[in-house]
């Protein structure tokens, strides 16, 4: 896996640590009320509970003891016994109804953390990470919290709650050996549960990792299904996919036996405990210590216990199983952000949007270096053009600009002030950017154009639409700018997407406009006429062109090559083309092709 998406085990108490903020939210008092009154509910319900044994004893003395009047007394302890009983069901019910708005709070919260969080991390994180695996592991964090929340809360600790009561009573009502055989079988139990289950945690993240790349590859193989058609690989997916499920299925199998091992012993140690407990009784009532009612109790108290704890198992692998999925998604949490503001950083403070890179160096890998000491400027409302051979540096000089990443020596400024010394939020408001590669939310083509500026008119829209020439376009759609585009944008053309995100970005109006190959996915014809659009729009702002074709950037008051990370050349087009240097010989090889290179 990509070092971002790592998976480093942080152990459960620091899961469960990082979680109890949310269930104690600061600045919600009326959560804090619920969990309160959720708790004593839980008190009230399970003092009922132990008290509904005690109830039933009675009645059965008094019962067998046979004397006149007796039927009024069990009648009235009978009657009290079914009051317990639905007192302890009725607070039961109200605890979970009372701690659900905090339950569902803790989720919202965690959730919302997490997608920020993720949008707050450089786009390194977003380049390595793998889409299926990631999104598998918020699904199953997410679920994990109500998985730990419904057993840990509702079962596990209200379950030990109990048991502690019991054992109190048998003390105080006995000789102290009941109570301490039922102890000693309960801590047993649970003993075995928890070494066994620890031993069978590692087939269960065996199962985590190999159902994530499965995933994973089925994501993946379906994202790129025009791919896999073109070259016919059909079976090698197949295969590959096939690869992950025999290992998700070798796991799984493994995890099943062991939970086998686990049920046997659970069974045995139940089932001795119980035994040895109700020999005791019996050898009680035999040396007349003990009445018939004192040997209901203990059965009944004995059942009453025994009963949540046969689902122990099941419940503590749920929540180990929780922890487990939770624990990864807490991982993310953890993710550094690479490229984060400085705490009090003001905002970008703009005075035209001139834009100066001053010697700037530069590398995804510090091994190797993509731009050695580039500097130049864009004059406030000026137009500049970069070009230069594949891998120059070309779009790494528009991603730095935006703040995808920070420089490593140099620096990188607008109207005089560091970018990274002014807020992310205000520097990437004040630039609109075209990329080469437009990915469009399947939604319809009226968000899509909107999402340049939530809240925008439809009027707004359509006037966007037209400067960059596909409002005719769309208007001829069945469902005009209701039209869904389908996933990332697929059932547009590339022409028609590159369009829709030059009028998203010109509806957003910013100072400075940064077109990363903007029109290189359309024709000769719509480009010439996009360009017209785009020359009017950024009329008087600073324009950093990253150029695919000379000819769209020949008007550009600035033209910047880029050669093995350097600034080889820079100057106007005609300028450029009189030294017959590097810029000459691209602009000759184009002439010559008579279709534009791919540079």
């Amino acid at each position: 896996m990509p070092a971002p998406f790592a998976h480093s085990p942080r152990g459960s108490l620091a899961t469960i640590r990082t979680l109890l903020p949310y269930l104690w939210p600061a600045g919600h008092p009326g959560l804090k009320a619920r969990v309160v009154l959720a708790v004593l509910s839980l008190i009230v319900a399970k003092a009922a509970l132990v008290y509904v044994p005690i109830l039933y004893k009675q009645a059965i003395d008094a019962l067998s003891q046979g004397t006149p009047g007796a039927l009024v007394v069990p009648v009235g302890l009978i009657l009290a016994y079914g009051g317990a009983r639905v007192l302890s069901l009725l607070f039961s019910e109200l605890r979970d109804a009372i701690f659900a708005r905090v339950a569902q709070h803790a989720i919202r919260a965690v959730g919302l953390q997490i997608f920020r969080h993720l949008h707050g991390l450089a786009l390194r994180f977003h380049l390595e990470r793998q889409t299926g695996g990631l999104t598998r592991a918020i699904e199953r964090g997410t679920k994990g919290i109500q998985t730990l929340l419904t057993f840990l809360l509702f079962n596990v600790l209200p379950t030990f709650f109990e048991i502690g009561l019991v054992c109190v009573v048998l003390w105080k009502m006995f000789d102290g050996w009941l109570a301490l055989a039922t102890g000693l079988t309960v801590t047993l139990y649970l003993t075995y549960t928890l070494i066994v289950t620890e031993w069978r945690a590692k087939y269960r993240r065996q199962m985590n990792e190999t159902d994530s790349q499965a995933n994973t590859k089925a994501v993946e193989s379906l994202l790129n299904y025009e791919t896999v058609k073109y070259f016919g690989n059909e079976a090698h997916e197949a295969q590959r996919y096939d690869a992950s499920l025999r290992s998700y299925e070798r796991a799984a199998v493994r995890s099943q036996v062991s939970l086998s091992i686990l049920n046997i012993g659970q069974a045995l140690i139940i089932s001795a405990g119980l035994t040895v407990v109700m020999w005791m009784a019996a050898q009680g009532i035999a040396q007349g210590r003990y009445t018939l009612g004192d040997f209901v109790l203990v059965n009944t108290y004995l059942l009453q216990l025994y009963d949540p704890l046969s689902f122990f198992g099941f419940i503590y692998r749920e929540i180990k199983q929780a922890l487990i999925d939770m624990e990864r998604m807490f991982d993310l949490l953890g993710q550094d952000r690479e490229v984060a503001d400085e705490p009090g950083a003001p905002e970008l403070h703009l005075r035209g949007g001139a834009i100066e890179f001053r010697d700037v160096v530069f590398g995804y890998d510090e091994r190797r270096p993509i731009l050695k000491g580039v500097s130049f400027q864009v004059p406030a409302g000026k137009t500049v053009a970069v070009v230069g051979s594949s891998g120059a540096g070309k779009s790494t000089l528009a991603r730095l600009l935006f703040r995808f990443y920070d420089v490593k020596q140099g620096a990188v400024l607008i109207d005089g002030q560091d970018i990274r010394a002014v807020t992310q939020a205000s520097l990437r408001a004040a630039i609109g950017v075209v990329p080469q590669d437009t990915v469009l939310f399947n939604d319809t083509i009226r968000y899509n154009i909107a999402y340049g500026r939530p809240g925008a008119t439809l009027a707004q829209v359509h006037e966007a639409a037209r400067l960059a020439h596909i409002h005719e376009l769309i208007m001829s759609m069945p469902e005009g700018y209701d039209t869904l585009v389908g996933e990332r944008g697929l059932k547009l053309s590339g022409g028609e997407k590159q369009r829709v995100a030059i009028a998203r970005t010109i509806l957003k109006n910013p100072c400075i406009f940064l077109f990363d190959e903007a029109t290189s996915a359309l024709d000769s014809h719509t480009e010439r006429e996009i360009q017209d659009n785009l020359r009017d729009v950024s009329q008087g702002r600073s324009t950093l062109i990253i150029a695919h074709r000379l000819s769209t950037v020949a008007d550009a008051d600035d033209i910047i090559v880029l050669g093995d990370g350097l600034v080889l050349e820079r100057g106007r087009h005609a300028e450029l083309l009189a030294r017959k240097g590097v810029y000459a010989s691209m602009w000759a090889r184009q002439q010559e092709s008579g279709a534009p290179i791919a540079i």
